[in-house]
């Protein structure tokens, strides 16, 4: 298969996935990067991703599990090549599936990293001073926090979607699917200060429907989200890797611990699985644990 069949068949495929089944512009792109990632392994081995056998994906997926890719990337890979080769049966391009009895690998049990309330607190201080640029990123960190949005969900939250008043938050999640989450205070102090004497600054007179803008007032990226957490993770003296993640991870957490119902927080983080959200109530276990020790006049007797 050439360079330019190849590069069509793609495009035909990763059209057929969002007109027929709405995946997300972010699992499109990853998917259309797994696959030239495959496609350059497999020309390395003389095959192609139409010919690719059984034991040419394993040996890929191996690869990558030995250059240090996580249990959860893997796992995506293969729910991509699954994906790809049953579209290429449908479309009678192959006879064989060779996904067919492709294991994936078991989920990771590693725990997601959490915040203390006292590391939240420092980091939600580190955007000092008054200019635009901390102005955003204080809003930024405080609203991450306060509704435990996902990276993409911040980025793209669109001004409209922000009822001060109302103190709630209308995001579009995975799949497009839309959900309300309340704004605690602080976060309604610091988006009402960017909107007041940021944001305008830094926008003008253009039409920007984003709520979080770059210092040029165009829509921000991912990775100048990653570089916004990291620079006042630092700033805050946090060790350890720091991600937009880590927000949405310490807020659910944080949740749990204080009470809230898990079927709420599940409709609060936009999980459609509450397996996923139950994985915060292992965190909790050990906070609750760890208290109890610390506590109890006879609990090391």
């Amino acid at each position: 298969m050439n360079a330019a069949s190849s590069t069509d068949l793609l495009l035909d495929f990763l059209g057929s996935l969002e007109l027929e089944r709405g995946l997300a512009r972010n699992t499109l792109e990853a998917y259309q990067t797994d696959l030239r990632q495959l496609s350059v392994h497999l020309e390395a081995a003389g095959s192609d991703l139409i010919g690719a056998s059984r034991a040419d994906l394993a040996s890929w997926l191996d690869s990558l599990a030995a250059s240090g890719v996580s249990n959860a990337t893997l796992r995506r890979k293969v729910a991509c090549l699954r994906t790809w080769y049953r579209w290429l049966r449908r479309e009678e391009l192959i006879e064989d599936d060779p996904t067919a009895e492709l294991r994936s690998p078991g989920r990771d049990r590693r725990l997601p990293k959490v915040l203390t309330r006292g590391e939240v607190a420092r980091l939600m201080e580190a955007p000092s001073g008054t200019e635009p640029a901390a102005l955003r990123d204080r809003a930024i960190l405080e609203t991450m926090y306060a509704c435990g949005l996902r990276s993409t969900e911040t980025v793209e939250l669109e001004l409209s979607k922000v009822d001060l008043e109302a103190r709630m938050l209308r995001v579009v999640g995975k799949g497009g699917k839309e959900r309300m989450v309340p704004l605690g205070t602080p976060a309604v102090a610091a988006i009402a200060v960017w909107l007041e004497r940021g944001r305008p600054k830094l926008v003008g007179i253009r039409e920007e429907r984003r709520l979080f803008v770059n210092l040029r007032g165009g829509s921000m990226t991912r990775q100048g989200l990653y570089g916004i957490v990291r620079r006042h993770a630092a700033t805050a003296g946090l060790s350890g890797r720091m991600t937009p993640h880590t927000l949405r991870h310490s807020f659910a957490t944080h949740m749990l611990s204080g009470g809230c119902d898990l079927r709420a927080l599940q409709e609060m983080l936009g999980h459609a699985d509450a397996a996923t959200t139950q994985l915060y109530t292992h965190l909790t276990v050990d906070d609750l644990r760890e208290s109890y020790f610390e506590a109890h006049p006879r609990s090391r007797t």
